[in-house]
């Protein structure tokens, strides 16, 4: 994994375009696709850089976009900080965000960025001498990468262009929306040829994608598509592959922990000097000095802090005893300083009870471990963990009324948990079961607003969540009149202004 992690680098030197879209299609360097993809380490580096820019799509801006978008979290209001005329992540949290939003757009740019990257090592593969088994590993892992990204653009905005070659030219630049179907059909396409290229994974990993990374995403999609049977195949495939929970779930996230035999996929970073690092601070208060959550003397902020915060309501979700509570959650325990808080003590939420004179922060724990240098942390991000695989499976059996057979897989994350198993076969209520239990096991880790859509429950659950959010809230005076208005058309998020005006792309439904 070092070597991957160290040409990020010179593949960032390399590859680093698109600032002003992702339409760019040569590095803004002297090295051009001309005279660049000669060598396997030279299509390897590229590769690297497609895999920078899930730093981006799967680490920060989709916290904003899937998790803040769900009932998990919320944000901490901070009235001398606001977004602009153009939103920011309080809007995509209220549903009240326009196709001017600037995490909106970031997000579809930075996918087609990763798209193009893949695009280029895939265009070029076939001309550079070497093995046929290199050959699959780096267009096996092209192919998951860019399965990967177009599954969140179909998941966040609808049918969207299908670029399957690179861009050459003008006549290659704008194309139109694609239908969803087709999306969808190029997705399975890409996937079921990686599962064939890539290896299965050999303990302990390095951060590249595997045969079961594949499968995985595999499985994920059938599950969005109800088809359960295909999904039901793919997992059975990944309970073969040597993954396992690991005894402890706290232990999961902890830095001696990455790409553990848990770890089906995760995002790659490293903290120090080479711009590879992870920086969650955006979820911390904002606050004079944040060494007891960090262990880093400074301050953070006072702008743009306070985001996805665990609800009360998130927190009283887990049953009493459930380990992953005090794992995935911690609370500050603040005074207030105007609008920043000063941080006295850090408390577990397991039986809480907020003084009276004191400010209560929850943030997520499972995220942040002591480093060096503020806003440059070492945590890896998790895409895929195998109690995902295990709950998938449960869903997919208890789909094909399986029930009785979804059990083992449910009961085998409920005890690392430190809960009694579960002996409910009725159809539906075993589905809310399995729904509840993805909530709490994977909280924060950015699927919740995803299996919200795949089972049909988002209008629902977020109507019912703005209700409890304004309720909590209203009288903070930040709310406005028509936050979470949550209909079939905020399902799915604008496309980006800038491609309807110059792409001349169809904007979804009521925006």
């Amino acid at each position: 994994m070092k070597k991957l992690r160290y040409l990020i680098l010179i593949t960032l030197l390399i590859l680093m375009a698109c600032s002003k879209g992702f339409l760019d299609k040569t590095p803004e360097s002297s090295l051009t696709s001309g005279n660049f993809y000669k060598t396997k380490d030279q299509l390897e580096q590229a590769l690297v850089g497609a895999y920078a820019k899930l730093r981006s799509t799967k680490g920060v801006n989709e916290y904003v976009m899937a998790e803040m978008r769900a009932d998990n979290t919320h944000f901490y209001f901070n009235p001398t900080c606001t977004s602009g005329a153009t939103g920011g992540p309080e809007q995509i949290d209220e549903f009240t965000d326009t196709p001017l939003n600037p995490d909106v757009n970031t997000m579809w740019y930075n996918l087609y960025i990763g798209i193009s990257r893949a695009n280029s090592v895939l265009g070029n593969v076939s001309a550079v001498d070497m093995t046929k088994e290199d050959a699959d590993m780096i267009s096996g892992q092209a192919k998951f990468l860019r399965a990967l990204f177009y599954f969140d653009l179909v998941r966040y905005y609808g049918g969207v262009p299908l670029y399957l070659n690179p861009v050459l030219g003008v006549s290659d630049a704008y194309l139109p929306r694609s239908t969803v179907a087709n999306v969808y059909n190029a997705i399975v396409a890409d996937l079921q040829d990686a599962v064939t290229k890539l290896t299965v994974p050999v303990f302990p990993q390095d951060g590249r994608a595997t045969q079961g990374s594949a499968r995985m995403l595999l499985a994920e999609v059938y599950l969005t598509q109800k088809n359960f049977s295909m999904a039901e195949n793919e997992l059975r495939s990944i309970t073969q592959m040597g993954y396992s929970l690991l005894p402890n779930y706290a232990s999961v996230f902890d830095l001696t922990n990455k790409n553990s035999v848990e770890s089906i996929f995760e995002v790659q970073y490293m903290q120090g000097n080479q711009g590879q690092q992870s920086n969650f601070y955006l979820m911390l208060p904002s606050t004079e000095d944040i060494s007891l959550i960090t262990g880093v003397n400074g301050r953070n902020g006072p702008c743009n802090t306070g985001f996805n915060q665990p609800t009360g309501e998130m927190i009283s979700a887990y049953e009493p005893n459930d380990a992953r509570l005090d794992a995935s959650v911690a609370i500050a325990e603040c005074t207030s300083e105007g609008t920043s808080l000063k941080i006295e003590t850090i408390k577990s939420p397991v039986g809480y009870f907020k003084p009276p004179d004191k400010v209560a922060y929850p943030y997520i724990k499972k995220f942040f471990h002591s480093h060096n240098i503020r806003y440059n942390q070492d945590d890896n991000f998790p895409v895929y963990r195998y109690s995902d695989a295990l709950l998938s499976l449960a869903e997919a059996l208890n789909e094909q009324n399986k029930s009785s057979d979804a059990l083992p897989y449910l009961n085998q994350v409920r005890l690392r948990a430190g809960l009694p198993d579960v002996t409910e076969t009725n159809q539906n209520l075993l589905r809310d079961i399995i729904a509840h239990e993805r909530r709490v096991e994977l909280a924060f880790e950015n699927h919740r607003w995803f299996d919200l859509l795949r089972t049909g429950k988002a209008m629902e659950v977020m109507n019912a969540n703005g209700e409890y959010i304004k309720m909590v809230h209203t009288s903070e005076g930040y709310l406005p009149p028509s936050c979470y208005q949550v209909t079939a058309n905020r399902l799915l998020y604008a496309i980006p202004y800038r491609e309807t005006a110059i792409g001349n792309l169809e904007q979804n439904p009521g925006y």
